[in-house]
């Protein structure tokens, strides 16, 4: 109960900033911090990851199947992560563990150097609900785009 009170104040909090048309970084870190499970000493990684996105400079969602997502929380800021052209993961026998391993950032404008950045923790993501808020959001922002606009005068 007390976390489905959160996600609805998280929801409207954002709806009321829609009318931007994008959801801030700290905001989408919100969201995805609101559909993270408790952390967890590691995670699977199958070979390479599925996606990721950046949440600002000290955090960051992998997908490592379609399906199957993770919050990344880092030991500080993380430079070069919200302009990455790529990154990856260390692991040890096909386990990614806070605290041990880094991230490996592909910053475009130090050439072919890997930042690493220590993961703090590591917390599941509930990718359905994830997905299901983004979509309500997305539709509260086409709803207020569209009481935005007034009616033609005849």
């Amino acid at each position: 109960m007390k976390q489905t009170l959160a996600i609805a104040a998280l929801c409207l909090g954002l709806a009321a900033c829609a009318s931007t048309g994008r959801l801030s970084t700290a905001q989408k870190l919100d969201l995805y911090r609101a559909h993270a499970g408790p952390p967890q000493q590691d995670m699977p990684l199958y070979g390479s990851l599925s996606g990721w996105t950046a949440l600002g400079d000290s955090a960051l969602a992998v997908w490592t199947r379609p399906s199957e997502g993770y919050l990344l929380d880092l030991a500080g800021p993380c430079q070069g992560l919200d302009y990455a052209s790529a990154i990856g993961l260390t692991s040890r026998i096909g386990r990614v563990s806070s605290r041990f391993d880094k991230v490996l950032v592909r910053d475009p404008t130090a050439g072919p150097v890997n930042l690493p950045c220590f993961i703090s923790s590591i917390r599941k993501l509930d990718t359905k609900a994830l997905r299901a808020s983004e979509q309500e959001l997305r539709q509260a922002q086409v709803q207020e785009r569209e009481e935005g606009q007034q009616a033609p005068t005849p």
